[in-house]
């Protein structure tokens, strides 16, 4: 079975995305093909509300890193992903990322898991603001900052070779006073239950499940692939080298998602795509 008889043998089919799907948008990637951190470890929720060091640390690469997340557009994988969810089997699109790719391609509905950079929130009253205009604020505050240019993080952060930012400015939250973070689920912070739920019953009404450059190694990610297979469901994995849920996959395909997924666009897979299939269950 390939890829694209999986895809169409299903008709409400579960996708769960990962970092690898917006490597194609110059979005870099956590881990190598071995599954290890290619980076130092993201900033954790107790680093970040722990220490004010670490926080203008977090929010002075932030302010470096974000025009570069923020203009960053959906490639062929969230396009495909976007067509296969208005036309084909796809009824619950779930990702990891935090970078509103998929909303930007057309995708009609998406659980983002882990939250969005462009919205930061209040850990003191919970005000939401718009990341665009904090980064105005930022700017002003910091305006030599505010030049300089680094290489992008998975995270929306950038790689500052500085290791003195204590004369870097967090403009506190507007409303209150309090302290800001990105509305996103660092690592060490739990997903709100109300998404863990939501998306346990839509797979719960699934059919087969597709994850898309995702190795699983967080297990936010993986809990809903181990609740997949306890059900008995189908499950299929594009994504470059190891991942954690390798030995419950029905078919694995080592490949780019873009390339992968051509066929929903009207293209075709290139015939040396190398594809595995740990086993063999048929898709219900």
């Amino acid at each position: 079975m390939d890829l694209e008889h999986f895809i169409n043998c299903s008709k409400r089919l579960f996708v769960l995305t990962g970092a690898g799907v917006s490597t194609g948008s110059g979005i870099p990637d956590y881990r190598d093909a071995a599954g290890q951190w290619k980076r130092p470890q993201p900033m954790t929720l107790q680093n970040f509300t722990g220490s004010e060091a670490a926080r203008r640390r977090y929010w002075a690469r932030s302010l470096v890193g974000w025009p570069v997340i923020s203009s960053a557009q959906p490639n062929a994988t969230h396009e495909a992903v976007a067509r296969l969810q208005t036309d084909g089997p796809v009824h619950y699109l779930v990702t990891q990322n935090v970078d509103g790719l998929h909303q930007k391609a057309g995708s009609p509905q998406v659980q983002d898991l882990h939250g969005r950079l462009d919205v930061v929130v209040c850990l003191d009253c919970g005000e939401r603001d718009d990341r665009h205009a904090f980064q105005q604020r930022m700017e002003a505050a910091n305006p030599t900052w505010a030049t300089r240019r680094a290489e992008v993080a998975p995270d929306g952060d950038a790689e500052l070779d500085e290791t003195d930012f204590s004369d870097f400015l967090v403009p506190p939250c507007s409303v209150c006073g309090g302290t800001l973070k990105p509305d996103v689920v660092y690592f060490g912070e739990s997903v709100p239950m109300a998404r863990v739920t939501q998306t346990r019953d839509a797979l719960e009404q699934s059919d087969a499940v597709l994850v898309l450059g995702s190795s699983l190694m967080v297990f936010s990610g993986f809990r809903f692939i181990r609740q997949a297979s306890q059900l008995g469901l189908p499950i299929a994995s594009v994504t470059l080298g190891r991942g954690r849920a390798d030995d419950l996959l029905s078919l694995k395909v080592e490949a780019r998602c873009d390339e992968a997924l051509a066929f929903a666009l009207g293209g075709a897979a290139p015939a040396t795509l190398p594809v595995q299939k740990p086993a063999s269950p048929s898709v219900r």
